[in-house]
C-alpha cells in the first residue's frame, strides 16, 4: 500500500494508508477489482450509478458516492484527498444515462479534469481504447481484456512509484 509521510523528517514519519477511488465500480471490470480489494484494511471509495449496487458496496465497507459518471464535479468531490484513482472507461461507454456529456470522450476528459482538480497523484486508466491526457504526477493504463488486469491494478496502486 502507498503510505504518506506528510513531509516530516525520517525520525518522525507517520505512515498512513492513502485512500483510493474507483470510478465505474459498477462495471464488469469494477466488480472484478473490488472483489480483490479489502475495504476494511484501507479507505476505498467507489463512484457508481446503480443505487442497488451502491447499497451492496456500502454493506461491504466501501465508501460510496452515487451519481452520474458524466458529472465531473461530483467525481472531483468524491476523489478529494485520494492518492490514487482507478478510472474504468467502460462506465463512459456503456448504456447508463449520462446527462453532463454527449460522448464517451467528454466523460473521460471530465474524469481527467476531476482527478487533477482533486489533487489525485496517481491515475490508473482501465481501458482498451483512447484516454485523455491526465495532469497528475503518475499515470498508468491497464487493458481490462488482459487476464491479469486486476492484479496489475493492485500492483500499480501499491507501487512506491510508477516509472
Amino acid at each position: 500500500m502507498v503510505k504518506a509521510t506528510f513531509g516530516l523528517p525520517a525520525e518522525t514519519i507517520i505512515l498512513v494508508d492513502m485512500p483510493m477511488i474507483v470510478v465505474g465500480a459498477d462495471t464488469t471490470a469494477g466488480r472484478a477489482l473490488l472483489e480483490a480489494l479489502d475495504a476494511t484494511a484501507r479507505e476505498i471509495r467507489v463512484f457508481v450509478t446503480d443505487e442497488g449496487r451502491a447499497l451492496e458496496l456500502k454493506e461491504a465497507g466501501f465508501k460510496v458516492a452515487t451519481g452520474d459518471v458524466s458529472d465531473d464535479s461530483h467525481i472531483e468531490a468524491a476523489a478529494t484527498r485520494c492518492f490514487s484513482a482507478v478510472l474504468i472507461s467502460e462506465a463512459a461507454h456503456d448504456a447508463r444515462e449520462r446527462s453532463f456529456a454527449d460522448t464517451a470522450a467528454e466523460v473521460l476528459a471530465g474524469w481527467a479534469n476531476a482527478a487533477s482538480n482533486s489533487e489525485v497523484r496517481r491515475v490508473i486508466w482501465v481501458t482498451d481504447g483512447d484516454y485523455p491526457e491526465t495532469d497528475v504526477s503518475e499515470v498508468a493504463v491497464v487493458d481490462p481484456s488482459d487476464t491479469g488486469f486486476v492484479r496489475t491494478i493492485v500492483d500499480l496502486d501499491e507501487a512506491d512509484t510508477l516509472s
